[in-house]
């Protein structure tokens, strides 16, 4: 299985599909738009845009489907995904197109405009989905076949329930692709009756390096009652959001309508998403995120400026104030933000703030955290990409510590970047307490299951809103 291969494939019959369509459309416009303008086709290779469009033009192209995340994971693609992502795409690239290129084009009449979105539309959008018609087509039957398999670690602590799904998996008469490399146990215990048929790898504990050193593409969760809990361990410890993790189905899935099918003929697993987001918002997200907090660096020169000032002649101690932070996956980072307490303000261990009945918070610390302010340096963390703007509050790891017992759920949150500002923060606030922190959690869990572009925003003005009303705390 050569997943650089196939990939070079696509982006190669995307590229001549692309400079084809161009090439085609080009002639078009010359013949019939440009008519009287129009009278040797020889002139069309004497012009120096032609040959400027069949080279530039694709590379537009291949950057929006790497925007798009057309080429991430080509062995699990869906022709009829496909055809509806590549017409999306399609109609995207053309209206760029149009307004960058083609509104200042010579026309005869107005209703040359239609004409020339339709034509350049519909030219590229069949001259690409055919290819990759093609070359889907292929690679799903060689999955079928049994030709392209996907490594699968089976996790289990249920070994009658395991047995039964390997043999299920083994048993299909159209296969759905996955090679099943071993199976590791939760509770440490040694699964005979799976042994048998497949090697037992070791426990839980060491995931992650199992993951690696097989080159796992695929993971199949089956717990028992005892267990469910680890499942939050376990989603948490993959660190690949590529891996598609699976669970077995049972009566309150089909009741809920929670089943999402891998595909048709496969065994019927509930899929959970490790990616939340589309690959355009991810792409698009990070883009706006770079944006803003370059736009706002700059715009708040003068206020960084003035609070470090003020913070200098109003309380004895540095002006920036650094503590390590919990990232995506657990990841540790130093975050700065402009010093609101006292020096000594944890001189006997972690705690957190009381709000404005906290006598360790400076008289200009408590209008900062009105306003937001003490969190501005923040923007910087969000430029070197160990933040977004917005995300989950990125906590310390003794606070984790005492939540994760509490709720064990929170490990989810960090499948994500912490942010500047988050759901929890908007609905809750700041948290003077665990049980406080727990009770934010779950709007921040909610925040995950609902991410989006539209969802960050709708976020983002909130957030403002409560900073020009005062409303922080």
């Amino acid at each position: 299985m050569n997943k650089r291969l196939l990939t070079a494939k696509y982006i190669i019959a995307d590229y001549v599909s692309a400079s084809l369509a161009w090439t085609l459309f080009f002639f078009f416009r010359k013949i019939t738009i440009e008519k009287d303008l129009f009278n040797d086709i020889n002139l069309v290779f004497a012009d120096a845009n032609f040959y400027k469009g069949i080279i530039l033009i694709p590379c537009f192209w291949l950057f929006l489907y790497w925007c798009f995340g057309e080429y991430r994971n080509v062995y699990r693609k869906s022709r009829l995904r496909d055809l509806g992502q590549t017409f999306i795409t399609s109609i995207i690239g053309v209206i760029i197109i149009f307004f960058a290129f083609l509104l200042d084009d010579y026309i005869s009449t107005y209703r040359n405009y239609y004409t020339t979105f339709i034509i350049l539309l519909l030219l590229h959008f069949f001259l690409t989905y055919i290819p990759r018609l093609v070359l889907t087509t292929i690679t799903v039957k060689r999955v079928h076949n049994g030709k392209i398999g996907f490594p699968t670690l089976i996790i289990s602590s249920d070994e009658s329930k395991a047995v039964t799904l390997y043999e299920s998996i083994r048993n299909q008469e159209i296969s759905s692709g996955y090679k099943i490399e071993g199976f590791i146990t939760v509770n440490g215990d040694k699964q005979n009756e799976l042994e048998k048929h497949i090697p037992c790898l070791g426990n839980i504990e060491n995931l992650q390096d199992f993951i690696e050193q097989k080159h796992i593409e695929e993971v199949i969760i089956v717990l028992d009652k005892d267990n469910e809990n680890e499942i939050y361990n376990i989603i948490f410890s993959i660190q690949d959001p590529n891996i598609n993790i699976y669970m077995p189905s049972d009566r309150k899935d089909l009741l809920t309508g929670s089943i999402r099918m891998k595909a048709i003929f496969s065994v019927p697993l509930v899929r959970i998403s490790q990616n939340i987001m589309e690959p355009w918002e991810v792409s698009l997200k990070r883009a706006f995120d770079i944006f803003a907090s370059i736009i706002a660096i700059i715009i708040l020169i003068p206020v960084y400026i003035t609070v470090a000032i003020i913070i200098k002649c109003t309380s004895k101690g540095p002006v920036l104030y650094s503590q390590e932070r919990i990232g995506r996956y657990g990841k540790p980072f130093r975050m700065y933000k402009f010093r609101s307490m006292c020096v000594d303000a944890e001189k006997n261990g972690p705690r957190l703030s009381s709000g404005d009945d906290d006598d360790r918070i400076t008289p200009f610390g408590h209008f900062m955290r009105k306003v937001r302010l003490d969190e501005t340096p923040q923007f910087f963390h969000v430029l070197l990409g160990e933040m977004s703007m917005v995300g989950v509050r990125p906590e310390r790891q003794f606070f984790i510590d005492q939540i994760v017992k509490k709720a064990p759920e929170y490990k989810l949150l960090q499948k994500i970047k912490p942010g500047m500002t988050s759901w929890g923060q908007v609905k809750f606030g700041y948290a003077d307490n665990v049980d406080q922190m727990v009770e934010r959690m779950k709007f921040d869990l909610l925040y995950l299951e609902n991410m989006s572009f539209a969802t960050d925003i709708k976020i983002l003005l909130y957030t403002f809103l409560i900073i020009f009303q005062g409303r922080g705390k």
